[in-house]
């Protein structure tokens, strides 16, 4: 097997493996001062249900014309705010992490909408709170802050005023019942069954992979000019994404599952959840640790000196560079192959053998003097015809054609004696002849002799 295929299967298998990874629909944001006991977070879930009945059927015409709406608030006074708040917190206990959420903020909206051929439901549920007890220990060299909270999921029913926000399927019971009985008992319940609020995954790829930046604006000398706020004075701010397809994280794509519903017609329910988001901020330098299997980020204000890298473990060179190889491998490997079939390939000499030509001198001056001008012409005429110049060729030209000498009968008289004009004379005697006509009336000799012939 040769080199170059050996490259290419390698690169093709990272790149599946990196595409492997499954994404979820969860969005966090959360900004960590390791100098406060508290910090603000806010998670996001999205999913959209499409109901399809491209046949009608009865299911189209319960949900035909239905348009509503279903949103609302509530903060941690709300009975179902605090079973949801306690239910994460718990969540968080079972991952390993000491950090809880001490106040959180509910807002959901979700939206139907019916259509000729399908029904669409959008549900959204955004969780605004505060996160603390995620500092572990603290000295006056850095600070050591809790990273396994960040998924944020919960099983089963949560009602707030009424209003089921986690399970698709129940928002569905509980607003269009008669539409509920068709996905009851069937695959499509196993779709609508899936919790909405799940953040499983943004704790499942390690932080290690997610992208690595850090902001040094703060640490500069006039940081103050440009109206910074005094929690990162002095500090720089590190900062941790993930959601962007790569090789590292792979390709982040929507997740769609899929349900036949059989009755008196075919429907077809998806529900597509788009990928995972995650934008996690510190302030000061993170650099990534784990203790006890909770993953860790030692906070200092500075980074160490001489760190230069923008990117986890050094990522972007390591990929530069193997990219760059690769393609200088990819480069000698065609120049070997294409000298490798040259080599194979006959040529054979068109034209006139050059063992036919002699050659002659074409330019020499009147002095004597000898230019190294020449040209090349055949030793014998043989096959001329196929290598004459077809500017030799005698070109065959018609003959000026003969104009006829008038006769003095054809002509009117030529003198101009009679005129009446006394600028004119008749200047036939001048010329030798006349070339009158019969009725020319001119008086000299030579006209009167050739009018006399005409006679």
């Amino acid at each position: 097997m040769s080199r170059a295929v050996i490259l290419t299967v390698l690169l093709v298998s990272l790149i599946v493996v990196g595409t492997t990874a499954p994404a979820w629909a969860a969005q966090l944001d959360a900004r960590i001062n390791p100098d406060n006991d508290s910090s603000p977070f806010k998670m996001s879930y999205l999913k959209t249900v499409f109901i399809e009945y491209p046949n009608g059927g009865n299911l189209f015409d319960e949900l035909r014309g239905k348009q509503w709406t279903v949103t609302g608030t509530a903060d941690s006074s709300n009975p179902g705010v605090q079973e949801l708040m306690n239910k994460l917190n718990q969540g968080i206990a079972d991952d390993g992490s000491q950090a809880r959420i001490s106040d959180l903020n509910v807002f959901y909206d979700f939206h139907l909408k019916a259509r000729n051929i399908s029904t669409s439901i959008d549900y959204k549920v955004i969780l605004e709170g505060i996160l603390t007890n995620y500092v572990i220990t603290k000295d006056s060299q850095r600070t050591l802050i809790d990273l396994g909270w960040r998924g944020l999921s919960v099983d089963g029913e949560i009602v707030i005023d009424g209003v089921e926000i986690n399970i698709p399927l129940n928002l569905i019971r509980d607003q269009e019942p008669q539409a509920y009985t068709f996905f009851v008992g069937t695959e499509a319940e196993d779709v609508l069954n899936r919790n909405l609020i799940n953040a499983d995954f943004i704790l499942e790829q390690p932080m290690t992979k997610w992208h690595f930046l850090f902001d040094p604006t703060g640490i500069n000398v006039d940081a103050h000019t440009f109206g910074l706020d005094e929690s990162i004075s002095g500090f720089v701010v590190s900062s941790w994404t993930m959601g962007e397809s790569s090789i590292r994280e792979g390709i982040q794509i929507e997740k769609i599952y899929e349900a036949e519903i059989m009755s008196d017609e075919k429907y077809f329910i998806r529900s597509v959840q788009s990928a995972d988001q995650g934008n996690l901020a510190a302030i000061g330098f993170g650099a990534l640790d784990r203790l006890d299997g909770v993953e860790i980020a030692g906070i200092t204000p500075r980074p160490p000196e001489g760190y230069a890298t923008t990117s986890t473990g050094g990522f972007p060179i390591m990929i530069v560079y193997g990219m760059a190889g690769m393609a200088a491998i990819g480069g000698i490997g065609f120049f070997i192959y294409s000298n490798r079939s040259l080599k194979h390939i006959k040529s054979e000499q068109t034209g006139i053998d050059p063992g036919r030509l002699v050659g002659y001198q074409t330019s020499a001056s009147s002095g004597g003097y000898q230019t190294n001008r020449g040209e090349a012409q055949l030793k014998d005429d043989t096959d001329y015809q196929k290598h004459r110049n077809v500017y030799e060729e005698t070109q065959q030209q018609s003959p000026p054609p003969q104009t006829s000498t008038p006769t003095m009968i054809d002509q009117a008289c030529g003198c101009e004696a009679d005129s009446g004009d006394p600028d004119y004379s008749c200047d036939c005697a001048m010329q030798g002849h006349c070339i009158c006509s019969a009725d020319c009336k001119c008086t000299t000799d030579v006209c009167k002799e050739a009018v006399g012939q005409l006679s």
